[in-house]
């Protein structure tokens, strides 16, 4: 049996089986990304529920193994050089994990290049600009009369749908073949709605998105990642 005893988180989460991947996370959009990459490529895990209080992700045990403070976080206890790896970062994760199964980034140089690319996209565009709409609208921020800041992320978030959207024209995923683009993307899309913002962002303007959004969320593996872990 593997040993992760070198890993405080272990001692605060402690795993049931070592030998499968550690999940740290709890069900926002960033968490889910890797439930449904483990659900979709049937490597064996088990799930840690990991809250957004600050006690459980700014906690020692925690910052051990993510030290932004935020989930996701995992560890593989069968690493690419055949050791434990304990990782942050959804985008990596996705990647690692990927490349572990041998599935969904591609089956060609080519093609890795371009869902890396779309991977980068949702990354560094629609998590943090959905996540400040989210903010603003619908949770904390939402209180405050000055309506700029919240104007701001709402206009950058129609842009963003406005690329996916052109992106899915004729297309079923967002390149050749579902992948851990989609992946990453597709829970961002669906917390609009938990945000109580599909009308203010015009979903319906967009003509690709509703479909894209209704094939992701039919797949199996994400209806069940995206209650792993569960919220209570």
């Amino acid at each position: 049996m593997t040993d992760l005893s070198r890993f405080p988180v272990t001692r605060r989460w402690p795993p049931a089986n070592p030998d499968v991947i550690q999940l740290y996370a709890f069900p926002t959009p960033n968490g889910v990304k890797i439930s449904i990459m483990l659900e979709e490529t049937g490597l064996p895990y088990e799930a840690h529920r990991v809250t957004l209080a600050e006690e459980d992700v700014k906690s020692p045990e925690f910052t051990s193994l993510s030290p932004n403070g935020k989930i996701p976080a995992i560890i593989d206890p069968h690493g690419p050089e055949g050791t434990p790896v304990g990782m942050f970062e959804s985008g990596a994760i996705l990647i690692h994990l990927a490349e572990k199964a041998g599935m969904l980034l591609g089956s060609s140089p080519n093609q890795r290049l371009e869902i890396l690319q779309w991977l980068m996209w949702q990354m560094g565009g629609v998590g943090p600009m959905f996540g400040q709409l989210g903010y603003f609208h619908a949770f904390a921020g939402k209180e405050i009369e000055d309506k700029r800041p919240r104007d701001r992320y709402l206009a950058e978030t129609r842009r963003l749908l406005g690329v996916l959207d052109r992106r899915l024209d004729g297309r079923e995923w967002v390149c050749d073949d579902y992948s851990i683009a989609d992946i990453a993307i597709g829970p961002w899309l669906n917390a609009l709605d938990r945000y109580d913002a599909m009308d203010l962002v015009g979903w319906d303007d967009y003509a690709n998105l509703d479909d894209y959004l209704d094939r992701f969320l039919d797949r199996p593996a994400v209806k069940r990642g995206l209650n792993t872990p569960p919220r209570t």
